[in-house]
């Protein structure tokens, strides 16, 4: 049984970036996008060593906990979705739109699509070359989805959100085939949107997933998707929104039946009725065992209990141990303490 991380990773004290984890209102900040370029200008000539750094520091602690598939802790991105949004044209960063978002539980200023979106210059794949250096370990790439990017950004252009995210999914699609060409070999987009409104994901929103990974076609290529279903805006809070119960449920078998070869969903924060990943025949399931906004320290007994509980239903060649979401709310301390137990747990399934 491999383990992997989702993406983000508590981020160095001398990186200053401005995030969704230590923005004013936490991820619920109502301006996720303003001071990132002052912050960039700040760094002058030293960002691309900072970013460098921070990468390094970041992979090496993951290494330091066992984890088989790491990530670069997403540690030049001011949050997951709008670092990747200032890579397309048709976004404009200069005027932002206030917007009510996640299905009403979220208001902010949102830079808004005032023209259709392309692609601009490559930037992951040289990203992921760096970060890929620095360690023998498979580096993950983490993309926000079509359905993610519309619900979390203002539009004056298009007319439907279909529309929208099919040009999102194009523009994704050329940089993951930029990814493979480098060599990437494990790419993951991110949909929590599919949770919040699964009729649209089944609908419209898993055809945009299929065609982010179009022409996809290597079998050493995992095309990934993750699917949280409620994020705190700060740790250890109790009552915040989450999606409904049994979105994962209505989700699965179109998933399974889709291009997609593994698909992440939360369990640690919330228990689901495990019976649904019965539903996955052929999908390998990233399976959140590590709460990623509780200062609490899960036990190996914990994990191993719901890992057991999980291997009722699929088979453990399936089954890919991970925390809930991204380790952004945690500091390094805890994070690492946190992905110790859980490589120690999976040892004992191996």
């Amino acid at each position: 049984m491999l383990t992997t991380v989702i993406g983000a990773f508590p981020k160095p004290a001398f990186l200053k970036i401005t995030d969704w984890f230590n923005a004013a209102g936490g991820t619920d900040t109502a301006n996720p996008t303003k001071f990132y370029e002052d912050e960039i200008k700040c760094m002058g000539s030293e960002a691309d060593d900072i970013f460098f750094r921070a990468s390094k520091q970041v992979i090496l602690d993951q290494e330091e906990c066992g984890i088989d598939i790491i990530t670069d802790g997403e540690v030049r991105r001011e949050n997951y979705i709008h670092y990747h949004c200032r890579h397309l044209d048709g976004v404009d960063f200069d005027t932002l739109t206030e917007k009510i978002a996640r299905t009403g539980n979220y208001k902010c200023w949102l830079p808004t699509i005032t023209n259709k979106i392309k692609a601009k210059e490559e930037f992951l794949a040289s990203e992921w070359k760096l970060s890929q250096s620095l360690t023998s370990q498979p580096v993950k790439v983490t993309i926000p989805g079509p359905m993610t990017i519309t619900d979390t950004i203002a539009n004056t252009h298009y007319t439907s959100d279909e529309e929208m995210g099919n040009d999102i999914a194009i523009a994704i699609n050329v940089e993951i085939r930029r990814l493979v060409e480098a060599g990437c070999k494990y790419i993951q987009v991110d949909e929590p949107l599919f949770a919040r409104k699964p009729n649209n994901a089944l609908e419209f929103g898993i055809k945009n997933l299929e065609k982010c990974f179009e022409g996809i076609t290597q079998d050493n290529v995992d095309k990934a998707t993750h699917i949280c279903c409620g994020y705190p805006d700060k740790l250890d809070a109790i009552n915040y929104p989450k999606a409904p119960l049994d979105s994962y449920k209505k989700i699965a078998k179109a998933l399974d039946d889709s291009i997609i070869d593994s698909v992440s969903i939360e369990d640690a924060h919330r228990h689901n009725d495990l019976s649904l990943l019965k539903d996955y025949k052929k999908t390998k399931v990233i399976f959140g065992l590590i709460k990623i906004a509780n200062s609490k320290i899960e036990s190996e007994e914990e994990i191993e209990s719901r890992i057991n509980e999980a291997l009722k239903f699929i088979s453990k060649e399936q089954l890919i141990a991970a925390p809930d979401c991204g380790l952004g709310h945690l500091t390094t301390e805890l994070a690492i303490s946190k992905l110790k137990v859980m490589a120690s747990a999976v040892k004992k399934f191996n």
